[in-house]
């Protein structure tokens, strides 16, 4: 088969799943399928071959890949499919003006940023819904997850970058570094639809100021800046920024998902997986446990909720095998239940372990006058400081947007240091529980400070107070966007994902990840899920 055959092919089948997704019902909605598509009701799937737990970025290369096999598969999603537009005519809200679509079923939004100028501007009250976003709080660190078909690509930057490959060998050492750079990391970027922004536009347009003033600056204190990929379409953003196109990157939409222009998982991984025609989703409901069936294969529990977050039906699925993807904190759950529940006995001692939040350290910085940042800010960062090299102190800091419609001399930025400190999830009460300690966060903001400190002395400028609800506080270090570790490869699995002490029991989320990777974490889940389905259909799926 020729590769432009398999590129038409693929075309019609995302073609597909993406009518399904559109087509499906929105109120009570639980399933959907290319069924949907055609708009007949799918039969009630109890049981598959398959079952996929999430829909975020390792579920949806497992789903896809399953159903090309032609193994019929369930995905079981928490979240709500987002596909039906509110009373102001758009599937989410924006960042200026949140509603009860913001946030997972909270009476107030809560956004990384807690203040402007000191004042309590940035969040609203809200109705609790089964919104995009959600902050799942522990003692001394919050995790930003997203909620819905696509998971954290609703809600995340976009940015898609690949780490470095000798940070990936020391990280995966037992993991074939040039596969993954020849192979997998390629087939990612292709399937997610990876594009750069035209330099030439960079350079031209108001939306990327606050980019050049940040690269200016650090330049002035002899540190490099880098262009990160993306999977927003940069044509549409360019269509965006000429009236052409409905704005979404330029009208402030990002951390509660985007209306136009990014290619997050329904449009790419998940809309193939429906064309199919292999792939059934169904949503709003939340594995609770897993227990191993008399003849060989899996049992699992399922709270199907309502829009007010009730508790309407427990039901049960049986499959041969069993994916799981929900995340870092979604796998780490499951398996630590199951296990003190007794249905997992024989799961390794190091699952729950190897915990961390990607090295993520906020921070803002106040510039002179002069360096205007501009009024008007894309919401789609795509430039980074990358001094990941220096051995003394390894970051990669995020040139990140503040848009607020006003011009504020804010430059704001998500640094990801090489923090090497660990922690572990824990299961008991009926909760969650993960120990990690503002000590092991202040390794992370320390290394930060050590970075923009030298930026701020190259260009005599101070940091920003007022942003994180505290005078006191500069670096906002007690939040993550990228939760990576729990069910280390290699070590709580084989070297493919396989959980170790069960058959035909995989984990393809960033769970695998030792956590931290130093750069945006989902093209790195996304190949390795990608190497973990190669070897599986091989190997595990065969007559």
């Amino acid at each position: 088969m020729t590769a432009k055959l398999m590129q038409r092919q693929l075309t019609r089948r995302q073609i597909l799943g993406m009518a399904a997704l559109q087509t499906a019902a929105t109120l009570g909605f639980t399933r959907v399928g290319l069924g949907s598509a055609r708009a007949e009701e799918p039969a009630a799937v109890e049981s598959a071959p398959a079952i996929v737990v999430g829909s975020g970025y390792g579920a949806s290369v497992a789903a896809l890949r399953l159903g090309q096999a032609g193994i019929r598969t369930l995905v079981l999603e928490m979240g709500r499919l987002w596909n039906t537009a509110g009373a102001d005519g758009k599937v989410f809200c924006n960042t200026a003006d949140p509603d009860q679509r913001s946030m997972w079923f909270r009476t107030r939004t809560e956004a990384p940023l807690a203040t402007f100028l000191w004042l309590d501007v940035v969040n609203r009250d809200i109705t609790p819904y089964p919104g995009v976003l959600d902050r799942v709080r522990f003692s001394d660190m919050s995790v930003f997850v997203g909620r819905g078909v696509g998971g954290g690509s609703l809600v995340n930057g976009s940015m898609a970058v690949t780490p470095l490959r000798s940070w990936f060998a020391e990280q995966f050492p037992t993991v074939d570094s040039a596969e993954m750079y020849g192979t997998y990391f390629p087939r990612a970027r292709a399937m997610l639809g990876v594009n750069t922004v035209d330099p030439a536009w960079f350079e031209s347009t108001e939306w990327y100021r606050f980019s050049r003033v940040s690269r200016k600056h650090a330049a002035n204190a002899g540190l490099r800046t880098t262009f990160v990929p993306s999977v927003y379409d940069f044509g549409h953003m360019q269509r965006e920024a000429a009236g052409t196109a409905p704005r979404s990157a330029l009208g402030q939409e990002v951390i509660y998902g985007n209306n136009h222009g990014k290619k997050s998982l329904d449009k790419t991984y998940l809309a193939s997986a429906l064309g199919t025609g292999n792939v059934t989703i169904h949503t709003l409901e939340k594995v609770t446990g897993i227990s191993r069936a008399s003849d060989g294969g899996w049992v699992l529990s399922a709270d199907r909720i309502d829009m007010t977050g009730a508790v309407v039906e427990t039901k049960q699925y049986g499959c041969t095998y069993l994916f799981l993807g929900g995340g870092s904190l979604g796998t780490s759950e499951l398996l630590l239940r199951s296990r003190q529940s007794g249905t997992l006995p024989a799961l390794d001692a190091s699952v729950g372990a190897g915990w961390g939040p990607n090295g993520n350290v906020m921070l803002g910085r106040a510039n002179h006058l002069w360096d205007t940042v501009g009024a008007n800010q894309s919401t789609m960062p795509v430039m980074g400081i990358d001094d990941w090299a220096n051995a003394d102190n390894p970051v990669f800091a995020e040139i990140a947007p503040l848009p607020t419609g006003l011009e504020h001399w804010v430059s704001l930025y998500l640094a990801i240091t090489k923090n090497p400190q660990r922690a572990a999830f824990s299961y008991s009460g009926g909760a969650l529980h993960l120990n990690w300690s503002a000590a092991q966060s202040a390794v992370s903001s320390g290394m930060a400070k050590k970075l923009f400190d030298r930026i701020n002395s190259a260009n005599a400028t101070i940091y920003r107070y007022d942003l994180f609800g505290s005078p006191s506080r500069v670096f906002a270090d007690d939040f993550t966007y990228h939760p990576l570790g729990g069910c280390v490869l290699g070590r709580a699995t084989d070297n493919y994902g396989r959980v170790k002490g069960y058959s035909r029991l995989y984990v393809t989320d960033g769970s695998l990840i030792p956590g931290n990777i130093g750069v945006n974490p989902f093209v790195t889940i996304t190949a390795l899920a990608e190497r973990t389905m190669a070897r599986v259909l091989v190997e595990d799926t065969a007559p």
